[in-house]
């Protein structure tokens, strides 16, 4: 049992049970932050090369509809999640064969899963593009980039769920390094359809498409040629129902929770529209520079959820716990500090992306007022991803909805009634949920046993 234990615990899996806890939190996440970096990177550069080598009507159109992607992938996010609790747990207590099935099952449940996003999305871009009231001299660009975005969805979807299985035990270096050398490719492309082939908004898209291709047949090659317990055998793919219902229920809460959030976050855009393109841009830009300030938190929260799912499968709560309060430090004191510098820089970089003197107004406007409330994000990511990795998945789904969603409208609704034309008011539906959501996780976690909700059978 030792000799396999050892060859499971080569290069790439870690296993979080014992060591220092902030180095394991740390090395975790780094690889996920910068990953994470380069992820972002692909609408990055989409906005910033429709931006400078397109037009300022592209360059708002593709930033717009971000919201609307953001939908599906956290749909894929959502139930990734519930496959790297179950693993993680799995791996925590050694039950190397239900890994195997568990990895198994989630594979190829993603593919199915892909290409039923990837045509339910190619036939809603005209009821997104009229829910979100998407201005007619943007509408055809917009519309152009969703079709091909959603209609090769299957990529993102198999790379989300591969590279989740991924970290579930520990290894969060390769899906770095594919993520960087996607994120180059993605780069050139843009640059050459764009600037070279002159194809505009649909280069960008078709970039983007090819670079998440390639990303997710290396993080495939690497499972097939794997020699741990997430070996991917193909003869081996299908689906073990228990599992799959078990990393569901885990999963649709997470999945409901982000696609609901991100289908309000349509909400807030198009409340944001009605105030022109230039404030469209504005908080286009505000958007992608609010992601550099928020991924360490996320990158921080997923290795929360892999850290507390491994030692809850080895029956370590204390431990557990401990490395909470640790994750939610870090992502605190980075914040901070990052908070500082944005406000002293935000008209740079804002122009950044987009020169228009109006452009800068309005996204400085909305990176000075967001940036130090991120710190109420700070708190309530590591605090979900912490009750996710434990298996209570409902908890932070209903915080999160409640916060985000139904008090979020209510909010945005009062005030354009109350405040027409206050655009600083609708940027701040945006911190306002989050400090309602890291009060009540605060006081659901003071007020639960974190340990009762482990989900590996003794």
């Amino acid at each position: 049992m030792e000799k396999e234990k050892r060859s499971f615990l080569k290069r790439g899996d870690v296993d979080m049970t014992s060591g220092p806890i902030t180095r394991h939190l740390m090395y975790f996440a780094l690889p996920l932050f910068v990953g994470n970096i380069f992820q972002m990177l692909y609408n990055t550069v989409d906005t910033w090369v429709v931006g400078n080598f397109v037009s300022s009507e592209a360059f708002s159109a593709v930033g717009t509809v971000g919201a609307a992607l953001n939908m599906m992938i956290g749909l894929v996010t959502g139930l990734s999640n519930g496959g790297t609790v179950v693993i993680s747990q799995y791996y925590g207590a050694h039950q190397y064969d239900r890994v195997k099935t568990a990895t198994h099952t989630i594979m190829l449940s993603s593919v199915f899963l892909g290409i039923f996003l990837s045509i339910v999305g190619v036939l809603i871009v005209p009821v997104v593009l009229n829910f979100m009231k998407v201005p007619e001299v943007i509408r055809p660009y917009s519309a152009a980039y969703l079709r091909i975005m959603f209609g090769y969805m299957v990529f993102v979807v198999v790379y989300n769920i591969a590279a989740a299985v991924l970290r579930a035990v520990g290894d969060s270096v390769k899906p770095f390094i594919f993520l960087v050398i996607s994120c180059l490719t993605n780069i050139v492309l843009d640059l050459l359809f764009v600037i070279v082939f002159d194809m505009g908004v649909r280069g960008v898209a078709y970039a983007t498409i090819t670079a998440q291709a390639l990303s997710t047949t290396l993080v495939v090659i690497t499972m097939l040629r794997s020699d741990t317990c997430i070996k991917l055998i193909p003869k081996d793919l299908k689906i073990h129902f228990p599992t799959l219902k078990k990393i569901v229920s885990l999963g649709i809460p997470a999945a409901l929770q982000m696609t609901i959030t991100s289908f309000s976050n349509m909400f807030v855009q198009s409340y944001i529209n009605a105030f022109g393109p230039a404030c469209m841009g504005g908080w286009t830009a505000y958007n992608k520079v609010d992601q550099l300030l928020t991924l360490p938190v996320q990158s921080v929260s997923l290795a929360t959820a892999t850290f507390v799912g491994q030692n809850l499968g080895k029956n370590q709560a204390q431990r557990a716990k401990t490395g909470i309060r640790t994750a939610i430090t870090i992502s605190l004191t980075f914040v901070a500090v990052m908070a500082v510098v944005i406000e002293f820089t935000a008209p740079g970089l804002v122009g950044f992306f987009n020169p228009d003197p109006q452009v800068i107004y309005y996204g400085s406007r909305f990176l000075r007022l967001i940036a130090p409330l991120v710190l109420f994000f700070a708190i309530y990511q590591p605090l979900a991803a912490a009750m996710r990795g434990a298996g209570n998945a409902r908890a932070p789904m209903y915080a999160m909805l409640f916060s985000g969603v139904l008090f979020r409208q209510t909010y945005l609704f009062t005030v354009s009634k109350l405040f027409p034309g206050n655009d600083l008011l609708v940027g701040a539906a945006y911190p306002i949920g989050w400090a309602l959501c890291s009060m009540i996780l605060i006081y659901i976690y003071r007020h639960s046993d974190i340990a009762s909700h482990r989900i590996v059978e003794d």
